[in-house]
């Protein structure tokens, strides 16, 4: 059931940060259409984070025990990079115009992650 929940998370910060964000793009008309998108956003962007983001925190230790933990907005970036490209490859009409806009919309997408996980049950075990 938290997988579930991990996806919706995931995909109501992405729509939010589409939203907010000038140059993150979702172009679709269908109300239908865009929720799974964003669903499968949401799943791409969780395995995309389950995946590569210890690998990288892994291997960037010094880099973010340098930067005081500053460098993750600039990883968390990089994965929203990756999960766009990854979206286009399989077909989804996901965006992003450049790395700033990739990086606010970072921003933005863990900010609401992390409100939504204080509002919404979690693993407590």
């Amino acid at each position: 059931m938290s997988i579930i929940i991990r996806i919706l998370v995931n995909a109501v910060a992405l729509a939010a940060a589409v939203f907010l964000i000038d140059g993150l793009d979702v172009d679709t008309t269908s109300t239908g259409e865009l929720i799974v998108v964003y669903l499968a956003l949401g799943v791409i962007f969780g395995v995309v984070n389950a995946v590569i983001k210890p690998i990288v925190k892994t291997v960037g230790c010094a880099f973010y025990v340098l930067t005081l933990g500053l460098i993750s907005l600039v990883v968390n970036a990089l994965l929203l990079l990756l999960t766009a490209w990854i979206a286009g490859v399989v077909g989804l009409p996901f965006t992003i115009a450049g790395f700033w806009p990739a990086l606010l919309g970072a921003i933005v997408v863990a900010v609401v992650s992390w409100v939504l996980s204080l509002v919404l049950p979690g693993d407590d075990d």
